[in-house]
């Protein structure tokens, strides 16, 4: 029979679309479909670790030496979207000697460069690392936009004939017997979304082969066609802070637990994390005493967290996949390794297969292994190139060493641009028309958030993930309209301002358990001005008279 394509990749993350890249540079007819934006789940609610494996050099090193192996290749492939922090595992009095020098001995058995310094040296690495911290091991952590990798992914695939199908929720599988043989989607309203498709309307998608990358809906999606796929989703809650109080990875050299990471990521600093299992993806409210704590625990390595601006928190899960008779009850314990799942072979259901598992860092050689698989399957020869060729923006990494003043920009806005652009910057950035910066926290000028748009359509959100505008320290206060008005006159009134109230909201979804102090004074400085200049507090009388002025002070 004839199918709509001959593969049908479903999930939008840094798996799924690394797959569809992978098979469009094999020759290979692929279409992604996402419910959402692209990095709708996991991928865009991480940590923003490169992992150098040191986190897995005791209890994992099959997932250790992964995780080396990929953090250098994607240091390659992608370095627009890489800053090459270095990380620190530091040992503080109460943390154990013994565990210490298995950390050192598990690196090197994994290959991961690891050095001992001592806490003076350290300190001189991060001048604001506790003063009791004796010792810890330098290794080649990293941290990388996992938003802009994403995307690069998929515009390569797009440019090697994919396509790439944003919100299209999978609500069925479609299977005849013992074969699948696609899938039927609905259709969102979102604004932005790459298909033509009426919102609300279905659509059945066949393809001579499934693969199901949907990470922690893995589950959901193998309920739809009654396959058994064990995936446990495990909640982590991370917590963002308004600058950047370290520049170094600095993780607590103990066995894993909560509130063990630093990661310094473009202007600010992301603590973490939880691990708490959950029953649904889609269902695990955040607690405020889970913020609290990361504070005050990552406070016993850099102390200067105590008093800190909190910004904004997030939560995201984990993908684990618990293999059949392995009986482990603690989430903690599973392996961050991946699976690749033959429903065929497992279950005797042909025409799809499941990778499961696995972690942002090793997204690429996880979508080499199950590319492999799908060609093999439907009699494809060519190898994988993922390894060697550059994402966009990464081609010519002597673009992002350049002078700061290339545009005729201020320097650190130059500077940014350079490094979130790469090789595209001069084809973005230079023209003849104002290019005035749009978002003063992040440095994004009119160009970049016009190129976003090129590429989302009016979707705000996803021009958010691609350039950064609205995720400093006002977090949109100040730019979010600023936004909104780049979208006219390509888009009517209506739309410009759903779009402006899905961004805001977004922006306030996550300062929600963030509100106390300096935050809570920019919050309400948000809230005001957005109420008074624009009434976007839906107030009849539209008047700043309704604006309770005295719940403003009292807030640092």
């Amino acid at each position: 029979m004839a199918h709509d394509t001959a593969v049908l990749v479903l999930g939008g993350g840094s798996t799924g679309c690394g797959i569809a890249r992978d098979l469009a540079m094999r020759g290979v007819d692929v279409t992604l479909v996402e419910r959402g934006n692209l990095t709708d789940g996991t991928t865009g609610r991480m940590h923003g670790l490169l992992h150098s494996g040191g986190r897995y050099a005791v209890s994992d090193q099959a997932s250790a030496t992964e995780c080396i192996e990929e953090n250098e290749i994607l240091r390659e492939i992608a370095s627009h979207c890489v800053e090459e922090t270095g990380g620190l595992f530091v040992q503080r009095p109460e943390d154990s000697d013994e565990y210490f020098q298995e950390k050192l001995e598990g690196c090197r058995d994994c290959g991961i460069p690891a050095t001992v310094l001592s806490g003076r040296e350290a300190r001189g690495v991060e001048p604001y690392l506790a003063e009791d911290v004796s010792r810890a091991i330098q290794v080649p952590d990293g941290a990388v936009d996992p938003f802009r990798l994403c995307v690069a992914n998929a515009l390569d695939a797009e440019r090697h004939g994919a396509r790439i199908e944003t919100h299209a929720e999978v609500i069925d599988l479609l299977r005849d017997g013992d074969e699948i043989y696609g899938v039927e989607v609905r259709h969102d309203s979102g604004p932005g979304k790459r298909t033509h498709k009426s919102p609300g309307t279905t659509e059945e998608i066949t393809a001579e082969y499934v693969v199901n990358a949907t990470g922690a809906w893995a589950g959901q999606i193998g309920d739809m066609a009654d396959l058994d796929v064990a995936v446990r989703p495990s909640k982590g809650v991370m917590t963002i802070m308004n600058v950047r109080q370290v520049d170094t990875v600095i993780n607590r050299c103990r066995p894993k637990g909560d509130a063990d990471i630093i990661v310094p990521h473009e202007t600010t600093a992301i603590l973490g994390t939880t691990d708490e299992e959950v029953a649904d993806p889609d269902d695990y409210p955040e607690e405020q005493w889970e913020v609290d704590m990361m504070i005050d625990t990552l406070s016993e390595l850099v102390p200067i967290l105590e008093e800190a601006r909190t910004i904004r928190s997030f939560w995201g899960v984990r993908p684990l996949y618990e293999p059949p008779g392995t009986g482990t009850q603690d989430p903690t314990d599973i392996t961050r390794d991946f699976f690749l799942l033959d429903h065929d072979e497992r279950d005797g259901v042909s025409g799809m297969s499941s990778i499961v598992g696995g972690k942002f860092t090793t997204y690429r050689a996880m979508a080499e292994e199950i590319t492999d698989h799908v060609c093999a399957k439907l009699g494809v020869s060519a190898t994988c190139a993922t390894a060697e060729e550059p994402l966009p923006g990464s081609e010519d990494i002597s673009v992002l060493e350049e002078g700061m003043d290339d545009f005729g920009l201020r320097s650190p806005i130059a500077r940014r641009s350079n490094q979130r652009l790469g090789s595209r910057a001069a084809d973005v950035l230079e023209t003849d028309e104002p290019n005035p910066v749009v978002c003063e926290c992040e440095g994004v000028t009119r160009a970049e958030v016009q190129d976003a748009i090129d590429q989302s359509g009016s979707d705000l959100n996803a021009v958010r993930i691609r350039t950064r505008a609205s995720m400093g320290n006002c977090q949109g206060g100040f730019c979010c309209q600023n936004m909104a008005t780049e979208l006219h006159p390509r888009y009517d009134e209506a739309t410009v301002r759903e779009a402006l109230d899905e961004l805001f909201q977004e922006r306030w979804k996550g300062e929600r358990h963030a509100l106390w102090g300096e935050q809570l004074s920019q919050a309400m400085l948000n809230y005001a001005l957005h109420a008074t200049t624009m009434n976007r507090d839906n107030d009849p009388a539209g008047a700043s008279t309704q604006v309770d002025y005295a719940q403003f002070d009292g807030g640092a």
